[in-house]
């Protein structure tokens, strides 16, 4: 970690130059393709968990719709309008720390009807896992399960005391057991420092994880975070591009708060060593249109998945 270090400091068109060396790795590593994926909050609001930046979590007096685990149909219905906006991805995500055994059920069902009736690959998050729901999540043809760091260990406390970070490792630890690929990142902008942001990508590194979502904060009325102050753009640029040298082979994948934080950087993201984008709409903040995205990536020369 000594060695990234002194890159924190790049300010100006250093972080340009550092940005088209990582836009190199990643095209040796993983050559020009991108990694859509779509997000479905199938089951919102009444979070146990007291996570600072998170609209759902029922500690927190927020204006996010609540509503409970949606049927089969609407989920598979929703898989199949995903697929018309190119995704190759289409991830399940539910509130809470997990499902009780009969929406464990309903999402299996909706799992193995969606395989059947699309041609996308299966993602899902729902929170904790035993070894033996692993077992039945990939049986019903989930190759990716989400499960984020968040943050820095040493900066976990101070945004969940509900659970701990080692909590989260063990979950992973259960999931690279069952052979999937691991989707795991974390949110930048939880007051942090820089250091603490490259803290994450080594622990991220050190689980060996394949594909890391970033997210951006975008404060929600109503958490105790709601008035944090935004990471300026070139500092989100100059953090992707650091991740990128350090999980040179990732899938990184640039998620929620990208529009509010980036603005017209978006491009500049995308060519600073990322090679992914959640597409569509996050878990309760709109994103802009697949149409916008699409053009983005075509004029920017992307193979997509």
């Amino acid at each position: 970690m000594k060695d990234i270090l002194p890159l924190l400091e790049a300010k100006g068109p250093d972080i340009v130059e550092l940005a088209s060396v990582a836009n190199r790795v990643r095209v040796k590593f993983t050559g020009n393709h991108i990694d859509l994926c779509s997000l479905l909050n199938a089951k919102s609001g009444r979070c146990p968990e007291d996570c600072a930046f998170c609209a759902q979590s029922v500690h927190y007096k927020t204006e996010t719709p609540v509503y409970p685990l949606m049927d089969v149909d609407h989920m598979v219905k929703e898989a199949r309008d995903a697929q018309k906006s190119k995704t190759g991805r289409f991830c399940l995500i539910s509130s809470g720390r997990d499902l009780n055994d009969k929406e464990f059920e309903t999402v299996l069902n909706a799992l193995s009807q969606i395989r059947v009736e699309t041609d996308l690959s299966l993602d899902c998050s729902f929170g904790t896992l035993t070894q033996e729901r692993a077992e039945a999540l990939k049986k019903a043809g989930v190759t990716r399960y989400n499960h984020n760091l968040e943050t820095a260990e040493s900066h976990f406390s101070k945004i969940c005391t509900t659970h701990s970070f080692q909590d989260r490792v063990r979950t992973i630890e259960i999931l690279k057991d069952q052979g999937f690929s691991i989707c795991c990142g974390g949110i930048i902008g939880l007051g942090e420092s820089a250091q603490q942001r490259m803290e994450l990508a080594f622990s991220l590194r050190a689980l060996g994880i394949d594909c890391i979502p970033l997210n951006i904060l975008n404060p929600r009325p109503g958490t105790p975070l709601e008035h944090s102050d935004p990471i300026p753009p070139m500092e989100i640029i100059k953090t992707i591009a650091l991740l990128r040298l350090i999980l040179p082979k990732g899938t990184l994948k640039i998620a929620g708060g990208r529009e509010v934080n980036l603005r017209d950087l978006q491009s500049l993201a995308l060519l600073a060593g990322a090679n992914g984008l959640i597409i569509g709409n996050y878990l309760t903040t709109p994103g802009r249109s697949a149409e916008d995205d699409l053009t983005m990536l075509g004029d920017l020369g992307f193979e997509i998945k």
